[in-house]
């Protein structure tokens, strides 16, 4: 993304958004071990802004998106906000870095698998300090919950919208970059 913005890109980049939201609104799993955690693709068209346009345009999708998502479309309010917000934009600055000097097909795996890996990581340490502030449980309860639930589950959903990411950028990347 350069230092500008054209019409055309505020467009796609607001595009990028409303599909986002679909995504939540039409697409959310329960995840089995503990089903106030909810799988969505939310996340795919971010990444994809994220390739497509940077990793400046992706942190600003992600923070509308972010918002949107926790406030009006039944998110978890200023915890939700923060989670995703931390989630999602730590995979975009490093997948976003990682990947626009040398868009290949290898550099984006090493790009996605890096994001996944820091999202996860990142995650079990905001869990340990965050989650217990907000959900007024002892930390002890989030420790228990790392391995069998946390983890897991933060591997399944970056992940899988990492996957879908790949196999689908480039078949739309055409679109996102004419003018």
């Amino acid at each position: 993304m350069k230092n500008k913005l054209t019409t055309a890109q505020l467009a796609k980049l607001a595009m990028m958004v409303v599909l986002s939201c679909v995504l939540v609104l039409l697409i959310r799993i329960p995840f089995p071990p503990a089903p106030f955690l909810e799988y969505d693709p939310a996340d795919i068209p971010i990444y994809i802004t994220t390739f497509a346009f940077g990793p400046i345009a992706g942190l600003l999708v992600t923070l509308i998106v972010s918002l949107i998502q926790a406030f009006m479309l039944g998110g978890s309010g200023v915890y939700g906000f923060l989670m995703h917000m931390l989630a999602t934009g730590l995979f975009v600055i490093v997948a976003g870095c990682l990947y626009r000097h040398k868009k290949t097909k290898k550099e984006a795996v090493i790009a996605l698998v890096a994001g996944v890996l820091v999202t996860v990581a990142a995650m079990v340490v905001f869990n340990y300090f965050v989650t217990p502030a907000f959900m007024g449980v002892p930390t002890k309860v989030v420790v228990g919950m790392l391995i069998p639930v946390i983890i897991p589950f933060n591997i399944l959903k970056a992940g899988l919208n990492a996957i879908v990411t790949f196999l689908i950028y480039k078949r739309i990347s055409g679109f996102l970059h004419k003018a």
